[in-house]
């Protein structure tokens, strides 16, 4: 029997309230609880640059466009799954990297309840009408910003990671942070730049997915970039040294970006649904 099928199922309505939570209390308690962490002092401005984001702009993000997806909103539900993927990468690096603190329950919580609210919220989303309602007014711009992110990240870390090897030596960062490797290095390299690149392919030869992960990606690294630009705040006030040009490049992607995400969004007609609108048996 065909029944109409919600735009957010409660299961994933329940699971981002709890993310909420537990996120305003991890990002609450890191920020303003003094020596919380115990990472290295060269840590811990990139930690507290990371809260700030995830908690001023984030955390609103995810509620509002919450709001927005379990009212029908393509627009929203991008938005929510892309803020999702933000938090999940977050919390995997949090899990994996933070040294051992009281809340590290709490990160694998996050990372657990990210992975199955991402995972399930993308195999709902109709990208083939998402496809249609976005249309292909001009993909290029997308498919040229997907490559070149992937390169550049690619270029950032292997020009740590190559040196080190031919000299049987470890990247100055990972020993300035006393870890054994950085799970940074394994996220960008082995999910990251692989996304980027899968999505400029399937955009380009125009796959559905390539849409849906275009608006995911981007709405994903519109929020990176921010906490980016916040941890090199912290990192200047703690008198660390942070190139001038690292901060305008970041500063161009982030700025590019957000105004490709908005681009992206505008093109999508307010009354699209993200997923289609009925479905066999109950859910």
């Amino acid at each position: 029997m065909a029944t109409s099928r919600p735009p957010v199922p409660r299961s994933y309505v329940l699971s981002t309230a709890v993310i909420s939570i537990l996120t305003a209390v991890a990002t609450t308690v890191g920020l303003f609880v003094p020596g919380f962490y115990r990472d290295a002092p060269v840590l811990l401005p990139q930690m507290y640059g990371q809260d700030l984001l995830t908690l001023v702009v984030a955390l609103p993000a995810l509620v509002l466009s919450l709001y927005f997806a379990t009212r029908g909103s393509l627009r929203g539900y991008i938005v929510w799954l892309g803020v999702i993927g933000y938090l999940l990468y977050t919390y995997a690096s949090y899990s994996f990297m933070t040294a051992f603190n009281e809340l590290y329950l709490i990160y694998t919580t996050l990372l657990w309840l990210t992975l199955f609210t991402f995972v399930g919220g993308m195999v709902r989303l109709d990208a083939t009408a998402l496809k249609r309602s976005v249309g292909r007014r001009s993909d290029r711009a997308y498919v040229a910003f997907h490559l070149l992110l992937g390169v550049l990240i690619a270029f950032l870390w292997l020009s740590e990671i190559f040196p080190a090897i031919r000299s049987g030596t470890i990247p100055p960062s990972i020993v300035e942070a006393g870890l054994p490797t950085s799970v940074i290095y394994a996220f960008d390299l082995g999910i990251i730049v692989p996304a980027f690149v899968l999505t400029a392919y399937w955009l380009r030869v125009g796959r559905p997915y390539g849409y849906a992960f275009t608006a995911v990606l981007l709405v994903k690294i519109a929020t990176l970039g921010g906490a980016v630009l916040a941890m090199a705040v912290f990192m200047i006030r703690d008198g660390q040294a942070v190139p001038a040009p690292q901060i305008v490049i970041f500063g161009a992607l982030t700025l590019g970006s957000v105004v490709l995400m908005v681009r992206f969004l505008r093109s999508i007609p307010s009354d699209s649904s993200p997923v289609s609108n009925t479905l066999t048996g109950d859910e």
